[in-house]
């Protein structure tokens, strides 16, 4: 092999750095950039019906405010074991990080099961799509779609973790697969904060 050849094969890597793992991380971001309009679109629709209606009414009044907290604090340490999973793969423990992605998925799950008890809760009280005993019919739907969209997004997470998990536990799966994972759980985690502050506090 000539000088020349030896040099040339030598730079390729670094002037083609598109890899397997790099199309999956830019094709996670591509997604979630789509879907972070989608929700901003759900949630600028809400305000805006919320600003022009007269009779809208007090989320904290009608809504559970502690339950929806302990939601939310549920949401945010789930975040914190998918960090700790990433981590203890990234140092060649895949025990811990498994354990970690278990953690992961079961927050998610007890959220979405959370959230199945408060839709009942609502509905029993008289809180539907079509209507409510408190306002604006609007009201309802807005809650029930934002909220709705968002369970699907994190019952989504939980079935996409738990194989993941399984995919490491069998060795298929290391730390960049998982990184990729992490985006989109660290992501639902954002958008349900965003939610729990404009429709349920403000």
């Amino acid at each position: 092999m000539s000088q020349a050849a030896a040099i040339h094969g030598a730079v390729e890597p670094a002037e083609s750095p598109v890899t397997p793992e790099s199309w999956g991380k830019l094709g996670m971001w591509i997604f979630l950039a789509g879907d972070a309009v989608g929700f901003g679109t759900l949630l600028a629709g809400y305000g805006a019906m919320r600003a022009t209606s007269a009779d809208w009414p007090s989320p904290y009044d009608v809504l559970g405010i502690n339950l929806t907290a302990l939601m939310t604090f549920l949401l945010i340490c789930s975040s914190v074991t998918m960090v700790k999973a990433l981590e203890w793969l990234g140092k060649g423990d895949k025990g811990r990080a498994q354990n970690y992605l278990f953690y992961t998925a079961l927050g998610g799950a007890i959220f979405v099961s959370l959230q199945a008890y408060e839709w009942t809760h609502l509905i029993h009280r008289g809180l539907h799509i079509d209507g409510n005993p408190w306002g604006a019919a609007l009201f309802g739907t807005t809650f029930f779609l934002i909220t709705g969209f968002h369970g699907m997004h994190v019952t989504g997470g939980v079935i996409y973790n738990t194989s993941v998990l399984a995919a490491v536990s069998r060795g298929r799966y290391q730390a960049k697969h998982v990184e990729i994972a992490g985006l989109y759980w660290h992501f639902v985690d954002l958008v349900w904060i965003l939610i729990f502050t404009f429709v349920y506090l403000i």
